[in-house]
């Protein structure tokens, strides 16, 4: 019986070793299959960045698994010396056991051998003795050693029990100790095997961490070198745009200058040759800067170059193709099928007069250059450098020809203020919002290549929207329009207001502040700030510090500068827009924030 079990002990101390064989070849696949998702996780093109970093991650991942493996089986080999050391120490002790027990059994056997045969010798002694006391002695003498002989055999049986019972708990628990020590050692196994293929795992992750991070860090520079690449080509193509714009121009001009013959007069003939050597200039190497720069016009627009001509010859504005390409670059870009917006022009009689009523583009320039024709009459020009009256036109041109007679009569010709003034007029006229572009001058000069030469300064577009504004008194509408809920201290806003009436804001060269500290950090900030010393020129922002403990207390627009004294214009000056002036130096003057007009 107790070899049966110990034989079951055996095997199910193999069958715990299978399961632990079994466990390890199962981790074994578990970490392939790990590596196999890595190795593919980190797949990059070849020959790139990515792929020189994917290979150091793919070395490193090979160094740690190759540890784990060599950890794993140095730890599984151990357990399983260990299993078979228990196993042969088991076997040994059964076996001597065994012997143990066979030599109990012989002797035993011995032993009531000799009792047995003890007791036949006793009987057959008592039979052979006839006397009554003989007899009487010789039944004493059987009786107590048949008692000792079963007193023998029994505790034979006892010992024979008892040594059986001992040798089974002897084996019980041998073989459980075995087993126990078995199971641990596949317990410990499994828990190496885990903790290498985790071990194995998190170094995996953190090496595609890595990867990614450095494929990332690569594409950034990629995308880096690839955006200054494109900018660079655009920097390159715009400048060939500008050099064939300004040899076009010159073609133009030399166009203008054929037509100017052909119509006759030498006057006509000197005026087109300055404006085509000044305009040429211009075209071929820059000038001007801010709301003031010259910008070519675009491909749309030169692509009806042939109609215009033909309709500017038609009109009898034949050396104005350059003011009517300006003119369209400002109404649409040259896109869409009503290119000058003459929809609403009093000379379309064949479309509805509503915006983009006119669906073919040659009849839109057809009218939009007639318009214009009659808006350089109207307003005077003399030629295409008399600025002075196609700044009226102009304007003319975009609020109606009302506006030239209303401007003549009011004020002698084109001013920004009084454009801002009749637009509100207009506007209140027929109650709307908003009448006309009164920027509209600036905004199609910026496209004509003559402009620049005979323009005035812009700065002194500011000063005149200022002056329009004496009197007023509250700060309505300066403080409402920067987007406060209620009066606040308004000079800065003042100053903010005129300079978005002009076009100044948008175009980035004056900031927008309601803090007279803002103003002049931004003015340092660009390296356009000069000290209370300096003798400013219409347009500057002068700075005032009243108690001259370096707080910025004021602001206005310098309107001239004449005889030691800088003349202001200035809002929230007793609450009220006002002109002042001071003397050059004076100790309230912080400043001046110089605009690049």
């Amino acid at each position: 019986m107790a070899d049966i079990k110990t034989r079951d002990a055996v095997k199910g101390t193999i069958k715990t070793l299978d399961k632990a064989a079994v466990a390890s070849e199962r981790m074994k696949s578990a970490y392939t299959g790990v590596k196999g998702k890595t190795e593919q996780g980190c797949y990059v093109e070849e020959n790139s960045p990515e792929e020189y970093a994917s290979d150091k991650a793919f070395h490193a991942m090979g160094r740690i698994r190759g540890e784990s493996m060599r950890q794993f089986n140095r730890r599984g080999q151990k357990s399983v010396q260990s299993t078979r050391e228990n196993i042969g120490k088991a076997r040994d002790k059964i076996t001597d056991f065994k012997v143990k027990q066979a030599e109990k059994v012989v002797k035993q056997k011995k032993t009531q051998a000799a009792a047995e045969q003890s007791g036949s010798q006793i009987r057959l002694g008592i039979a052979s003795r006839p006397s009554v006391s003989d007899m009487h002695v010789q039944t004493e003498l059987s009786q107590t050693g048949t008692n000792q002989l079963i007193k023998t055999r029994q505790q034979g049986k006892r010992t024979i029990k008892t040594t059986a019972i001992n040798a089974e708990k002897t084996i019980k628990s041998t073989t459980k100790g075995t087993v126990k020590a078995a199971e641990k050692g596949v317990k410990t196994a499994r828990t190496t095997s885990k903790s290498a293929i985790k071990t194995a795992e998190e170094t995996a992750k953190a090496a595609q961490k890595a990867m990614k991070a450095s494929a990332k860090t690569t594409q950034k520079a990629a995308r880096a070198a690839k955006s200054t690449a494109k900018a660079t080509a655009e920097v390159a193509k715009a400048a060939v745009r500008v050099s064939v714009s300004a040899v076009k121009g010159i073609i133009a001009a030399t166009k203008a200058l054929v037509s100017a013959l052909i119509a006759g007069g030498w006057i006509a003939v000197l005026i087109v040759i300055v404006v085509v050597l000044l305009g040429c200039a211009l075209s071929l190497f820059g000038g001007g800067s801010g709301s003031n720069a010259y910008i070519p016009v675009s491909a749309e627009v030169r692509a009806y170059e042939p109609l215009i001509q033909k309709y500017a010859k038609q009109h009898g504005i034949p050396e104005y193709v350059e003011l009517v390409k300006a003119v369209m670059m400002q109404e649409s870009g040259g896109k869409g099928n009503d290119p000058m917006q003459a929809s609403e022009c009093g000379y379309n009689t064949r479309y509805p007069n509503a915006p983009n009523g006119i669906t073919d583009p040659e009849y839109s320039i057809n009218i939009g250059i007639q318009n214009l024709a009659a808006c350089l009459n109207a307003a005077g020009v003399k030629n295409p450098i008399d600025m002075d009256n196609i700044k009226l036109a102009l304007q003319g041109y975009n609020f109606g020809n009302g506006y030239i007679s209303w401007a003549k009569t009011n004020y002698g010709g084109y001013s920004y203020a009084n454009a801002v003034e009749f637009s509100a007029m207009q506007a209140e006229k027929h109650g709307w919002s908003s009448y006309g572009d009164t920027q509209y001058v600036a905004h199609v000069l910026r496209y004509y290549p003559y402009g620049r030469a005979f323009t005035g300064g812009g700065n002194q577009a500011i000063v005149e929207v200022a002056l329009t504004q004496l009197g007023n008194e509250g700060g309505q509408p300066y403080w409402s329009w920067y987007g406060f809920g209620g009066r606040v201290e308004w000079c800065a806003c003042f100053v903010s207001w005129c300079a978005d009436q002009c076009g100044y804001l948008e175009s980035g060269i004056i900031p927008k502040f309601s803090l007279c500290s803002d103003g002049v950090d931004w003015f340092k900030k660009n390296g356009q700030w000069q000290n209370k010393n300096y003798e400013p020129q219409t347009g500057d922002l002068i700075f005032f510090d009243w108690g001259n403990n370096g707080t910025i207390d004021h602001v206005g627009i310098v309107e001239k500068c004449e005889n030691g004294r800088v003349y202001t214009v200035e809002g929230n000056s007793g609450d009220a827009c006002k002109q002042q002036s001071y003397s050059v130096g004076s100790n309230s003057i912080y400043g001046y924030g110089v605009v690049a007009y």
